[in-house]
């Protein structure tokens, strides 16, 4: 079974937000990267890039696929992680410690669209 951390919200497309203050550090799931496999390559977008709700925020390719990461809130780039662009393998280690984006978000009602710890679960039980 997947690890689910408490304190994280999750989009259905299988990023995880954690918010402090105005600002969401998004990732992927625990879930998503063991659907991937081993990840071979990641890329975060640049800083400064606005992005809407379900507009691509990096990408990652595994032995399995490639896929788009997916912003679950509207906002400004304000932080990319660079560092995956040279070890993506951390997302298969600690992937809720990978982070790839840090949004400034521009409306915190986005949050209110994504699933608690819980409701998640049960999302990816029915998957």
């Amino acid at each position: 079974m997947a690890e689910v951390k408490k304190d994280l919200l999750y989009a259905e497309s299988h990023e995880w937000v954690q918010v402090e203050d105005n600002v969401a550090t998004i990732g992927i799931s625990d879930y998503a990267q063991d659907q991937l496999g081993d990840i071979v390559y990641a890329e975060a977008m640049e800083v400064d890039t606005e992005v809407e709700v379900e507009d691509a925020l990096g990408s990652v390719e595994s032995v399995k696929m490639a896929s788009d990461i997916y912003s679950p809130v509207a906002g400004k780039i304000i932080a990319a992680n660079t560092d995956l662009e040279d070890e993506p393998e951390q997302i298969n280690d600690d992937p809720y410690g990978s982070w790839f984006v840090k949004i400034e978000m521009s409306d915190p009602a986005d949050l209110d669209k994504l699933l608690s710890a819980d409701a998640y679960e049960k999302f990816i039980e029915g998957e």
